[in-house]
């Protein structure tokens, strides 16, 4: 920690201007203009400097301002060396400036000398910049040692404060930027949720619904490919038919509540399984205190339900289903249980050739659902059938 206090650079972002408003940042350089174009008006008008002489104070000064943007530039870049050559050629431009008699801009160079290292550089070649810099401004200080002094004091302290404005100016920056890029990660996984809902929204109505439609579809089209009298199988077809419109109707129905999940509204979930199984020819029993669930799992139940039942017509049509819903105390509970399909497979509407319609992610898209909201769903067959139990907080 000690070590990289002394040797460590300043935090890019205290180096660089992020952070600092547009009104500090004009007022900045409104200031430096006039200090700049102050000491440049006391140079060139004071005397000793005609002729060449004027010119080379005028070369001077542009090579000391051109230093200095390089020496801002070196240091943002972390660049060790150069800058210290940099700082060492404004250290000369100084002693040049003194010897030639301009004592106001080799005294403003020295001060802001040291007030910029102590800024821009690691405190460990600050500290000596620094130094050097006051050193030669108290040296060539005609005041009594008192002031002198207390001027390098002063201005030593003043280049340290500075450096901590800045670094306190780049951590703040450093936050905000983590912030940012916190605040936009949270984004991005909140619109990856949502996708994933709507999603499966998606998958479970139209999965739901086409799938049903197509075992209805594929009995009737085995039995006009297998049948020898079209008419005396004319009632199955229309059965068939007349099943696929009510899946049609059943899926347009789903798509509508699955808009209305969506926004938040949505029937009570025992109102809706006892549709469900009124229209499904099931058994529903519901037991504990009826409640009203949160909408994510109230989806839960519905999804699971539907997926359930579907997967009874695909898989044992003609079996037997008992539905159960279950109020616990923190969690609500269904439980899908079919006794057993008719038939034998490869005949037409039995699982033999129904079973493979559909998406194939019932099961999977169930499960997901149910640990997304830090509940389970077990299933798998039993003695007489095919059972699925969910469990979801609530």
């Amino acid at each position: 920690m000690t070590s990289n206090f002394w040797t460590g650079w300043p935090l890019r972002e205290s180096l660089s201007r992020e952070g600092i408003s547009n009104a500090r940042m004009w007022i900045g350089r409104a200031v430096r203009a006039v200090v700049v174009a102050g000491l440049v008006w006391i140079t060139l008008t004071g005397p000793g400097f005609t002729g060449w002489s004027l010119v080379a104070a005028c070369a001077g000064m542009a090579a000391t301002f051109l230093a200095f943007r390089g020496f801002f530039r070196m240091t943002a870049d972390r660049r060790l060396w150069p800058s210290i050559g940099l700082f060492a050629v404004l250290e000369a431009a100084a002693f040049g400036f003194e010897f030639t008699g301009a004592r106001a801009p080799a005294i403003v160079l020295w001060c802001a000398c040291a007030i910029t290292a102590m800024e821009r550089l690691p405190l460990s070649v600050a500290v000596p910049c620094s130094t050097i810099a006051l050193g030669a401004y108290a040296v060539v200080s005609h005041d009594n040692w008192i002031a002198t002094a207390a001027t390098t004091v002063g201005l030593g302290l003043a280049g340290y404060v500075v450096r901590l404005d800045a670094e306190a100016r780049g951590h703040a920056q450093r936050l905000l930027a983590q912030e940012r890029a916190a605040r936009k990660a949270e984004a991005e996984s909140a619109a990856l949720t949502e996708r994933g809902r709507i999603a499966r929204e998606i998958h479970d109505v139209l999965a739901h619904s086409l799938s049903a439609q197509l075992v209805h579809l594929e009995a009737a089209r085995v039995l006009i490919q297998r049948s020898t009298d079209l008419e005396a199988d004319r009632d199955q077809l229309l059965d068939r038919v007349v099943a696929c419109r009510g899946m049609a109707r059943e899926g347009l129905d789903g798509t509508r509540e699955a808009l209305s999940a969506l926004r938040g509204e949505m029937i009570p979930v025992e109102d809706f399984l006892r549709s469900l199984a009124a229209a499904e020819g099931v058994r529903l029993e519901v037991r504990g205190e009826g409640r009203a669930l949160p909408a994510e799992a109230g989806l839960a139940v519905r999804r699971v339900a539907q997926e359930a039942l579907t997967n009874v017509r695909k898989h044992a049509p003609g079996a037997r289903v008992d539905v159960r819903l279950e109020y616990a105390r923190d969690d609500v509970g269904l439980e899908v249980r079919d006794f057993g399909g008719r038939g034998k497979p490869g005949k037409p509407g039995k699982p033999g050739e129904l079973a493979s319609s559909g998406s194939g992610y019932g099961l999977l898209g169930m499960r997901e659902r149910a640990e997304l909201l830090g509940g389970t769903l077990d299933s798998g067959p039993d003695e007489e059938g095919f059972v699925v139990r969910l469990r979801v907080p609530a």
